[in-house]
């Protein structure tokens, strides 16, 4: 799932780089690199405990998209999706006792809270400042500030 949000958000990044929402394609390249660096964790988290971790194929994201809305829309029910993905492991690892796994799936708790507010807060942009171009140029610089690059794992 993180990989398949990485290529995601690279490719609404490359579609508002051309469609001229540079804060847009600022705010979802770093949101790109910020899933890589989920991936990367769960990555070391596998090899860490003697289990080496498997790189799966992703899906291929869409090459155009309708708006910056929808496509906010769109990362945040994939967000929700990855929510109850990280739930369920919890759950698994609270069933099992897997003390290891639960204190490291905290980390993505804690990131999927933040990760569905800021959707969620980005969509009601729209709602109060409206869908024209003028709005539009509003929340493309509200992006721009937003686009804030991760901390690289350790």
């Amino acid at each position: 799932m993180e990989a398949n949000a990485v290529n995601g958000y690279l490719a609404a990044a490359s579609w508002c780089e051309v469609t001229g929402y540079d804060g847009a394609a600022s705010f979802f390249y770093a949101q790109a690199e910020e899933e890589h660096q989920h991936m990367l964790k769960f990555v070391h988290f596998l090899n860490g405990q003697g289990i080496a971790a498997v790189i799966p194929a992703t899906k291929q994201p869409p090459k155009t998209f309708k708006s910056i809305e929808l496509i906010c829309k769109t990362a945040l029910k994939n967000e929700q999706g990855v929510t109850k993905a990280i739930n369920k492991m919890v759950d698994i690892a609270q069933k099992d006792k897997d003390h290891n796994t639960f204190t490291f799936l905290q980390f993505f708790v804690n990131e999927q809270i933040e990760e569905e507010q800021q959707f969620e807060t980005i969509l009601q942009k729209f709602n109060l400042l409206g869908r024209d171009k003028l709005a539009i140029y509003e929340i493309d610089k509200i992006l721009a500030a937003m686009a804030v690059s991760p901390t690289p794992a350790n």
